[in-house]
């Protein structure tokens, strides 16, 4: 992948604008950090670049090594390079999950893998996210737990091998191991591949162990900040309250005191306590 860049754009959801001019690079093997308040449009954007129908892009671009995202189906996105790991992967019963992913693999080949080379890759992705081969032969995420839907979508980006990997609040409901599981087959990716990641988190452990790059922070369906890792731990410490202040952007949907509210503390558990 050279880069993924998209200018102003602005998108819509059942006639709601939720994105108002997002600007934002992602440059060959990149690891960019996406924050921000819950209900500022960070799920948007991705679900958005990947092509999801709810999401009406009504203006500005996305390119993909200077190719036009917005005008390719979203099968052609995915053979592009472009993998979203989702916030809450769905069940499919009827289909196998390894049917699955030997057509997902398949796709983004000019000829298809042969049994004994998938069985391989395969077995080796689960050895590295913990997960049993029996699930292999289970229907797609049907009876898994949260933390085994998880893994599974990090199986298959092991699988698949993307140009651009954006994953959305991947650590949310996974305990302790395997948040490890996940952050090493992130890394190991960083180091082997040229994939680059656009990552989703409000937790600070995840971050600290992937290493962003860059971190870029989403107040009102813009990209308000940029810069270094030294973000997220203002944001930690301090929650979103000195962007109000300190660059004079007034914070939407600001129902609970953005100073108490740091990246591991999700608002809308804020809300439901009071």
């Amino acid at each position: 992948m050279e880069e993924l860049i998209i200018k102003d754009l602005h998108v819509s959801v059942e006639g709601k604008e939720i994105l108002k001019g997002v600007n934002l690079v992602v440059h060959p093997k990149e690891t960019v950090a996406l924050l921000g308040p819950n209900g500022h449009g960070k799920s948007t954007l991705l679900a958005a670049i990947m092509g999801h129908p709810k999401y009406q892009v009504t203006q500005g671009s996305i390119t993909l090594d200077g190719n036009d995202v917005l005008q390719m189906s979203v099968d052609s996105r995915a053979r592009a390079g472009l993998f979203l790991g989702m916030q809450y992967p769905c069940e499919v019963p009827g289909v196998v999950n390894s049917d699955f992913l030997k057509a997902a693999v398949n796709a983004r080949r000019e000829t298809p893998v042969k049994l004994f080379e998938f069985y391989r890759a395969i077995e080796s992705a689960s050895k590295k996210m913990h997960i049993s081969m029996d699930m292999a032969q289970r229907f797609l995420n049907e009876g898994f737990s949260g933390g085994e839907k998880k893994r599974n979508e990090i199986l298959q980006m092991l699988l698949l091998k993307p140009d651009l990997a954006m994953l959305d609040e991947i650590d949310s409901g996974l305990d302790v191991d395997a948040l490890v599981y996940v952050a090493d087959a992130i890394q190991e990716v960083q180091k082997t591949t040229n994939t680059s990641f656009l990552v989703i988190s409000h937790y600070e452990k995840l971050y600290k162990m992937i290493n962003p790059n860059r971190v870029a922070v989403m107040i009102n369906g813009r990209i308000a900040v940029e810069g270094g890792n030294e973000i997220i731990e203002r944001i930690e410490t301090q929650g979103y309250e000195w962007i109000k202040y300190e660059l004079g952007i007034e914070i939407e949907k600001d129902d609970v005191a953005m100073n108490k509210t740091s990246i591991g503390v999700c608002a809308t558990k804020e809300i439901i306590k009071k």
